[in-house]
């Protein structure tokens, strides 16, 4: 009898694990290490919306809902939408509720991809886009920003990454791992190199309200760049609810019909008891949001203040929930000044070569964790590199 033996996917096989894995896995092993490397709010998400929820269940609202979301939430959304950002979008033809932004950027990917298209992609960045291109056959092609220029990208970099089979432009910001935010001069300049293109910009703003003395700007909200851009967003950093997996996505009306096909095949819907709690969300939320982005800002400019006295250049972020200093005086590639540190300190932090070779010399520090955990940490880091002769 002969052993039966599974055939994997070459697409599926040619994918590398996510560089930020290594450094959870020996985390998981430290109980008494303090963490800097998980992008995830401490607060818990705010009482009125878990009461929603919990609301929801009671009344026994456990069945499907519609595959785009509930029409009420979808409303929502399309309010927030014009209330933020002056854009208007119809809650019930170019809205969509997704299991998280993860799922919105694997939609939209498998909507307007196909094999041989290219997909322009700004590094440093989260780690989902490559990866998402090139399961449904298109090449990623990574622009590699500089900390220069705080890892913004710019109109140069973009006309010379584009060719006849660029399809889609990925515009990451405010950015994980950098920080990093695009103004609307730099969006603008954007937008000049794309006008008079067919090529789509989806543009990821899970972080669009966690910016720190300026607000974010969308690139829909650009002259001609509505008719081409697909908005995903959620409600995991900005309302501390990365476990209920909400997202959602607006774009053009065939983009989004597209995607909501493809949503009904592969998830039929969002949860259910997180829609209702999205809903709240939504309506009563603005005012949780400031606090926790007030916090935020006070941990941001602690954390950036104490890595430069340490020796550490790093440019001010703006907008998430991350710094990301340069550690090459240190003389360890960032791979090694994360594992020693983590060994040695018992402090977790990502490197930056995770999110793209451009990151090489830099370590994404998250500080969406208490002041006293920071204090201890920073302090950790201190006395590591003054044992390494920083």
């Amino acid at each position: 009898m002969s052993e039966f033996q599974w055939r994997m996917g070459d697409r599926a096989m040619a994918l590398t694990p996510s560089g930020i894995r290594k450094f959870f896995d020996i985390l998981e092993t430290m109980p008494e290490a303090i963490s800097l490397g998980i992008g995830e709010p401490d607060f818990v998400t705010p009482w009125p919306v878990r009461d929603m929820g919990i609301y929801s269940l009671e009344k026994g609202f456990t069945k499907y809902t519609p595959n785009a979301g509930l029409s009420e939430l979808r409303t929502e959304i399309a309010r927030y939408m014009r209330r933020h950002y002056g854009l208007s979008y119809e809650a019930a033809r170019q809205t969509l509720v997704t299991v998280g932004g993860s799922e919105a950027i694997d939609l939209l990917m498998r909507a307007v991809l196909n094999p041989g298209d290219e997909v322009l992609i700004p590094q440093p960045s989260f780690v989902c886009y490559g990866p998402l291109a090139t399961l449904v056959g298109a090449r990623p092609v990574y622009i590699e920003t500089t900390a220069d220029n705080e890892f913004r990208l710019t109109a140069a970099q973009l006309r010379g990454a584009i060719t006849p089979k660029t399809r889609l432009l990925v515009l990451p910001f405010p950015n994980n791992p950098t920080g990093g935010i695009m103004t609307w001069a730099d969006l603008e300049a954007i937008a000049e190199v794309l006008r008079g293109t067919d090529i789509m910009v989806l543009s990821d703003e899970i972080y669009a309200e966690l910016t720190y003395g300026a607000r974010h700007v969308s690139i829909a909200q650009i002259p001609d760049m509505y008719e081409r851009t697909v908005v995903v967003n959620g409600f995991s950093k900005s309302h501390a609810m990365t476990g209920w997996r909400m997202g959602y996505v607006c774009g053009p009306e065939d983009v989004i019909q597209t995607m909501v096909k493809i949503h009904q095949y592969a998830i039929m819907c969002a949860p259910t008891t997180s829609q209702y709690a999205a809903i709240e969300a939504l309506r009563n939320g603005d005012g949780h949001i400031t606090a926790m982005r007030e916090e935020y800002d006070t941990r941001r400019r602690f954390v950036l203040d104490r890595l430069r006295g340490m020796g550490l250049p790093c440019f001010e972020p703006l907008g998430a929930f991350y710094v990301f200093p340069d550690i090459r005086c240190t003389g360890l590639t960032s791979d090694a000044f994360c594992e020693r540190l983590l060994r040695e300190k018992k402090v977790a932090t990502v490197p930056g070569e995770a999110f793209g070779d451009s990151g090489s010399g830099f370590v994404r520090c998250c500080y969406a964790t208490s002041m006293r955990q920071l204090t201890e940490a920073l302090d950790r880091i201190e006395s590591f590199l003054e044992i390494i002769g920083n």
